[in-house]
Order: C-alpha cells, then structure tokens, then sequence
C-alpha cells in the first residue's frame, strides 16, 4: 500500500474540476458560464475534503466558473481566496467546435476528433498544439510553487482534464503515447512531490 494523503511531504496537488452542468453535450471547451452540476458539486467538496488535512497554502485556478467553482471548495476550508491564472485555461482545441454537440463533429468537421483521440501531438486544426497548451500550463504550475511563503506548505492547482494531463506528463517526464489512456476523471486529484514524481492518485 502507497502513502496516504497525510502521509505526504510539501506537495503539488493537480485537481480537475467537478462535473458540469451540459445537459445538451456541447463541445463547452473555453467557453464561460458553465458551472457544476449537482454531482459535480459533491465531487469539488469530497476533492476538499481528501485535501482538508494538508498544509495547503495557495489555490490557484483556471478562470473558467466549473474550475472557480471547484476551487472555492477547496479554498474555504483553509481560509484560502482562489488566485485566477488565465493560463491554466482549457485547451480549445479547434474553436469552431465550441458551442456544438459532440454528436455532431464527426459530420460536421470529418476526421478531426478521431485524430485528436489517436494523437494529439500531431493535429493540424487546433489554434494551440498541445505542447503549447503544456508551456502555458507548466509555467503557471512552476510560479505558483516557487511563489510559496512556507517551503513547507503545499499549492494546490484546479483546472481541466487535458491542461492536467498534459503537464503531469510534462512534470514527471512521461511522452504523450497513450495520452487518453487514464485521464483524471471530474474531481481526481494528483498529488505530486517536488520535482517532480507523482506520489497519489485519487478520485471521488
């Protein structure tokens, strides 16, 4: 059996926000106002609970209200105000799917969300490529942790599932072959000691 939670030294914990309310399975992508829904909220207060007994010292989130959101929960029970990084933003992809139903692209855009599922290092639609996605992410990830006060308290980072992706396997290393393998899922969170080796994986 690995480490549990408390068992940890300072850490970076990489969290996904909770569900969100898209009852009409729109491509949201960096869209605004689309919040939690119900689920999603019990997953950003179970995501801060796992967290309640860390040392935490700084939120910071993506400025997209289901990140905002999730990053409140977490927040509040360290008496902490969420810090609003546009970087940590999700990757859009291709713009032009915004706003559409999934069920849609494949008749609308043909062949581009099988080449985004195959490999997404090499597309050839998107206005940000992935690696780009990941220089953006990680540079916000590397500030907010060496901007601590206490070397000895933790940063926590919510955002979106392939911004998270990308710089966990950035962080520690890892290529990009299986990319969609084990993505986090609505509220996971991964719990990194510096520089960098993943320690924890959770989920609610």
């Amino acid at each position: 059996m690995g480490p549990g939670i408390a068992d940890l030294g300072p850490s970076l914990h990489l969290v996904r926000h909770g569900e969100v309310d898209n009852p009409g399975h729109l491509v949201y992508g960096d869209l605004p106002r689309f919040g939690l829904t119900s689920a999603g909220r019990r997953q950003a207060m179970a995501a801060a609970r796992h967290l309640s007994r860390r040392p935490i010292e700084r939120v910071v989130c993506s400025p997209l209200m289901r990140a905002v959101s999730t990053a409140w929960a977490i927040g509040s029970r360290h008496g902490l105000v969420p810090e609003i990084d546009p970087r940590l933003t999700e990757w859009s992809l291709n713009p032009a799917w915004r706003g559409r139903s999934w069920d849609d692209l494949p008749g609308l855009f043909p062949g581009q969300v099988e080449a985004y599922l195959a490999d997404p290092t090499t597309l050839d639609f998107v206005t940000e490529t992935i690696h780009l996605v990941g220089q953006r992410v990680v540079a916000a990830i590397e500030e907010a942790w060496d901007g601590r006060i206490d070397r000895w308290e933790d940063v926590v980072i919510v955002f979106h599932q392939d911004p998270m992706e990308t710089a966990g396997r950035l962080l520690t290393g890892r290529g990009f072959d299986d990319y969609h393998a084990a993505k986090p899922d609505h509220g996971a969170v991964i719990s990194m000691a510096p520089r960098w080796a993943e320690k924890l994986r959770w989920r609610p």
